[in-house]
């Protein structure tokens, strides 16, 4: 075994140093370096390599352009985030908060699976927990197999043995490898784990799916180590005391990030939301002032959501802004062009805006809603029943067009809206079945319709 040495690493962001910093260089945080001894032992890595052919370099146009097959994971929404499914050898990374459903989907998806062998490594639960939460979702069969352990080395023993398909890691920060002297959950640890099981879905085009807990920040733990490691880091999000989860790719080397699954937490486990637009709009009866539809797209799925304001006299001279799901600067924007475009006297007003289901949204096709939901509050007058927009505002107060129209006009037309507001310049032949289409130019031709 070779002398042990020390190094230092910092907490946030993975950076390695000789000797302790007050500020990490790499992403300006103060304190955050951390001693840690690191041991090279001499271990024979032999069985993470069974191939012993060193790579030889080959011109471009002589490679053979084949077609990714993708693994089918049963699950739509966990198939449209990744990109059509499981690239054979990729590593994912699932991320979230502690109980927002992370293991669950896991654990979910590898008993949806039936016909791959499915390896489920956990090192935080037992066997028996890990059998009831499977009695709950209502799903076993004999091609998955479970187990409970934390050391690399005991893991890989028992992957040549079952030889699975698929390896889901639960979670990266419990596991230990003997070739680091640190304990777990500790950056060189997760960097050495995680390189570990990157080399074995590499070499063995074994797909690997590790999940990753959150820090108090909101972020990875060892965030840039384990996002630079993989090939795709999905992102679990929602409220604990809501239903619905989302889950939202951050990084994806196979496919689009924009996209994002909505699923909605039940005792028998998570069920897919194939329309999430009959989830996020509030189908209530009575209107009320302040609430607008938008719209929106993310990635290829079309999708209407909910935006509502709140206008009110700032009671302590400082008016309040307040956004949740909707860029704030952005807002700001907005009542900017409000105020000195079209005269409405926002200056001494508190604005609250919040996108309800608990999404956040940065398409910039919701600008519309979002000054449409404001002065219907502003006003104290709803507006129209079955009125949606789907257009951008633009500093001068103009309305501008934005892309995908047609898509936009479906969704719409499939929750039974019956107007649409977009933008003039919108110079597509647009054809509509049952919806009137309203086209404006200016914010002021917009409030004169809708309130006139």
């Amino acid at each position: 075994m070779a002398k042990a040495k020390t190094s230092f690493f910092c907490q946030s962001c993975g950076a390695q140093a000789s000797k302790w910093l007050g500020k990490c260089p790499t992403c300006g945080e103060w304190n955050t370096y951390v001693e840690e001894v690191i041991q090279i032992a001499a271990t024979d890595r032999k069985q993470f390599n069974p191939s012993n052919k060193a790579a030889v370099a080959i011109k471009l146009d002589q490679i053979v352009a084949v077609a990714e097959s993708r693994i089918d994971t049963h699950n739509n929404e966990l198939n449209r985030v990744l990109g059509g499914g499981l690239v054979p050898g990729s590593v994912v990374l699932v991320g979230g908060e502690p109980g927002i459903g992370k293991s669950t989907l896991m654990l979910q998806v590898a008993l949806t699976i039936k016909d791959l062998k499915i390896l489920y490594v956990s090192g935080e639960e037992s066997d028996q927990q890990i059998r009831m939460r499977a009695e709950r979702i209502g799903q076993i069969h004999t091609d998955c197999y479970i187990l409970t352990e934390t050391a690399t080395q005991n893991i890989f023993r028992q992957i040549e043995t079952v030889k699975p398909d698929i390896v889901i890691i639960d979670s990266i920060q419990t596991l230990q490898t003997d070739i680091i002297d640190a304990s777990a959950g500790s950056i060189s640890q997760i960097r050495e784990c995680a390189g570990e099981l990157q080399r074995f879905a590499k070499q063995t085009n074994t797909p690997v799916i590790l999940i990753g807990h959150i820090t108090k920040e909101g972020s990875l733990a060892g965030p840039k180590v384990l996002e630079h490691m993989v090939d795709a880091v999905l992102q679990f999000e929602g409220d604990r005391n809501y239903g619905y989860r989302i889950l939202r790719s951050i990084k994806n080397r196979f496919g689009s990030t924009s996209e994002l699954g909505i699923y909605e937490m039940m005792s028998t486990g998570l069920r897919e939301i194939s329309s999430p637009s009959e989830v996020l709009i509030n189908h209530h009866s009575e209107q009320f002032s302040g609430v607008a539809i938008a719209s929106t797209i993310e990635g290829i799925r079309p999708m209407l959501i909910e935006t509502q304001a709140l206008v009110s006299t700032a009671v302590y001279g400082t008016p309040q802004r307040s956004a949740t799901g909707f860029d704030l600067r952005r807002l700001n924007m907005l009542l900017a062009v409000l105020e000195k475009r079209c005269g409405f006297r926002l200056g001494s007003k508190d604005v609250f805006l919040n996108i309800a289901g608990g999404i956040r949204v940065d398409d910039p096709a919701i600008d519309l809603a979002v000054i449409c939901s404001i002065l219907s509050s502003g006003e104290d007058i709803a507006i129209p029943h079955k009125t949606c927009f789907a257009a951008e505002v633009g500093l001068s107060g103009e309305i501008r067009p934005v892309n995908r129209i047609e898509q936009r006009l479906a969704e719409a037309e499939k929750m039974g809206f019956e107007q649409l507001f977009i933008s003039r310049h919108n110079t597509h032949n647009i054809k509509s079945n049952g919806i009137e289409i309203i086209k404006v130019n200016k914010i002021e031709e917009v409030f004169s319709k809708l309130f006139g």
